[in-house]
């Protein structure tokens, strides 16, 4: 019985990898919160696909999976987890932000801040 529980299981992860590549990239750095919207999210996708892609009048059997999608990987868990470590520091960066910030309001000021004249 647990046998054939586990094989669904893996069968069920298996159309889901084979649809989305974020599923079958690594998800080591993630919140458990964060998996579970990302499975949620992907499950509820893949049966609106399926049921947008059913044809009520085919045959049971004439389904497939569709082909794995090319995702690069980074075998190196030191090389990953440097390039993580990169971008989150990237995006938490203040004087990136105040820079970014500043030329926006400079342009939108630019652009339209004589538009009353």
């Amino acid at each position: 019985m647990q046998e054939a529980c586990r094989k669904d299981v893996e069968r069920a992860f298996g159309v889901l990898q084979s649809r989305f590549a974020i599923v079958k990239g690594p998800a080591r750095f993630w919140r458990k919160d964060t998996l579970h919207d990302i499975m949620s999210a992907c499950i509820i996708m893949h049966n609106m696909i399926v049921e947008d892609e059913r044809d009520l009048d085919a045959d049971i059997g004439n389904w497939r999976e569709a082909p794995t999608p090319e995702v690069e990987m980074v075998i190196d868990e030191t090389t990953r987890f440097r390039e993580f470590l990169a971008r989150h520091q990237q995006i938490k960066d203040k004087e990136a932000h105040f820079a970014l910030r500043n030329a926006l309001i400079e342009h939108l000021w630019e652009h339209y801040g004589n538009l009353g004249n």
